[in-house]
């Protein structure tokens, strides 16, 4: 039996366990499981996992959670699953197999929600869940929207998210991951954004022993987005994020700024893709990766890319890898500041920027708590 086959199989039990659903979500699903079934778990011969093994995915044994029935209306039925590609990657097929629970959220034409839309996923000891969200924003609408992801002990999130947002309308999208160091968490977030729309979507990394997220925009004819990104890792934990910039039209701004902090044997990767597609004229875009390397042991894999198809543009990107700065670590040491207090302080420094840059104030104070604690933790 091929790995391939093998790796199909282990779900297929499961994936027949479901109850039947609606006729056009059960098609999802059957059409996304075939589609698994013939690719498998990617692998390091893939360029797009080559610095991220998924063999202890691929290999674990996880129960899902206890079947449900399926809660889709209708209403999500000319959105869900047309924008996060199962072709392009399996875990986003995997995920569309299991649609069960799926979180809806739809902001009418013209409406501003004042308050976040709040969406807490929690992992329980040795399962696997598959949390789909789908926001439907109308043109002209406002909103804010916080993904949180948490648990304990050892299990598998394989999130998906998709957004639709219209004409003209405004959205802050916050994905919180604080998983077991335990737990293997991937994700894909999707983004279809309208013409004159804003798009902003800040992932923040703290948890996780394996993880990978996708986040990709695709952008109309005078679309501004922004992907902002913060991960901090230590021991042996394992972080990827790869995006993506999909400038489809003119006159197109983007902006991506992602930091990373690395202690002890961590090892990351990012991944940072803008196309500008061939009438993308008058395209804006800016991205930068910037890397704060605590350990000698720690590794960064980091890879900016520009694929530009049209003439008239304006795109930069750059990454650096660093240390503390000796002179900085020296003068709080000057001040009476204990080594590990100064490097603390220089190491929330870094990451105050991208903290900085989330609107939502009670959400700043608590990441600016964990952030805190974590890199506390990180210098005892």
């Amino acid at each position: 039996m091929t790995a391939v086959a093998e790796q199909a199989g282990l779900w297929l039990t499961e994936f027949t366990r479901q109850p039947k659903a609606d006729s056009w979500i059960q098609k999802l699903r059957e059409d996304a499981f075939e589609q698994f079934a013939q690719a498998g778990f990617p692998t390091t011969r893939n360029e797009e996992w080559r610095f991220t093994n998924v063999a202890p995915i691929a290999r674990g044994k996880f129960a899902m959670q206890a079947p449900a029935g399926c809660n889709v209306t209708e209403e999500a039925e000319p959105h869900l699953a047309q924008h996060a590609d199962i072709k392009a990657n399996a875990f986003v097929a995997l995920n569309t197999a299991f649609l069960q629970d799926v979180r809806f959220v739809r902001v009418p034409r013209g409406k501003v929600v004042e308050q976040p839309i709040e969406l807490v996923f929690h992992g329980r000891p040795g399962q696997a869940h598959h949390p789909r969200v789908l926001i439907v924003v109308g043109a002209g609408a406002q909103c804010s929207v916080v993904e949180t992801y948490e648990g304990e002990g050892a299990y598998f999130t394989n999130a998906v998210t998709e957004f639709v947002v219209g004409d003209g309308a405004v959205v802050d999208h916050y994905k919180i991951q604080r998983e077991s160091l335990e737990a293997f968490h991937v994700s894909t977030t999707q983004a279809a954004v309208g013409r004159s729309a804003n798009f902003s979507s800040h992932s923040i990394s703290l948890g996780g022993a394996l993880v990978r997220n996708d986040a990709n925009a695709t952008l109309s004819e005078g679309t501004e987005a922004t992907l902002n990104g913060l991960y901090i890792v230590d021991g042996t934990q394992h972080i990827d994020n790869h995006t993506i910039l999909d400038h489809a039209k003119p006159h197109g701004a983007s902006h991506e700024m992602y930091k990373g902090i690395l202690d002890g044997r961590a090892t990351a990767v990012f991944n940072g893709r803008i196309i500008v597609r061939k009438d993308a004229q008058k395209t804006d875009s800016k991205q930068t990766n910037k890397n704060l390397v605590l350990s000698d042991n720690a590794v960064i894999n980091t890879k900016p890319e520009l694929q530009i198809h049209a003439d008239d543009v304006r795109c930069t990107h750059g990454a650096t890898i660093g240390q503390l700065d000796s002179e900085a670590l020296f003068y709080l040491r000057s001040r009476g500041i204990p080594k590990s207090e100064a490097r603390s302080l220089l190491t929330y420094a870094f990451a105050q920027d991208i903290i900085d840059r989330i609107k939502i104030q009670p959400l700043r104070g608590s990441l600016e708590r964990m952030l805190f604690e974590k890199l506390n933790a990180h210098s005892r």
